[in-house]
């Protein structure tokens, strides 16, 4: 078995069911984007020094692929659990508002590239904001999302910045 299909060379792609797409497709943007900001926070997470901050991120990357098999998946045969809850939501706002408690967190603006975990998390958080802008476009067309993957996606990348500004302020200490 081979990766290699060759069956994307005339410029369609198949979903999780076999339905041919074309690879313009602002779904298949979609998919490419959540998997740019995979790859990011893989680059992020393999820079980490921070056992911490790691493991965050692989658990991220886990929903991240969730989320991929939603989006691939037609909204005719989808009949998976949901990718993203209102609990993952709340969780996630719990976990923004726990940093932003953190003392001299929001202190100053960044630049990224202070250290190279950070700016691959600085990296992967404009990536996300990628993500998001192009499921916002998916979803104007009229394509359904989940529910609650905006306001997940708005918040992780919230949170990839504080976690950016968090590591460099440890470093600091």
């Amino acid at each position: 078995m081979s990766i290699s299909t060759q069956r994307g060379d005339n410029g369609y792609t198949s979903l999780i069911g076999g339905e041919r797409m074309a690879k313009s497709h602002l779904r298949l943007e979609v998919l490419g984007c959540l998997d740019e900001f995979n790859a990011a926070l893989g680059l992020a997470r393999g820079l980490s020094q921070d056992v911490e901050v790691g493991q965050w991120l692989k658990t991220i990357q886990q929903k991240l692929f969730a989320i991929g098999t939603v989006l691939a998946t037609p909204s005719i045969t989808q009949s998976m659990p949901v990718a993203i809850t209102a609990d993952n939501v709340a969780q996630l706002t719990a976990q923004v508002h726990h940093l932003e408690a953190t003392e001299g967190i929001l202190l100053n603006w960044s630049i990224p590239g202070d250290l190279p975990a950070t700016a691959a998390i600085d990296l992967a958080r404009t990536a996300c904001r990628r993500l998001e802008r192009w499921s916002v476009r998916l979803q104007e067309t009229g394509e359904p999302l989940e529910e609650n993957l905006l306001p997940y996606l708005n918040r992780l990348s919230d949170w990839l910045w504080l976690i950016g500004r968090w590591v460099e302020l440890k470093v600091a200490e």
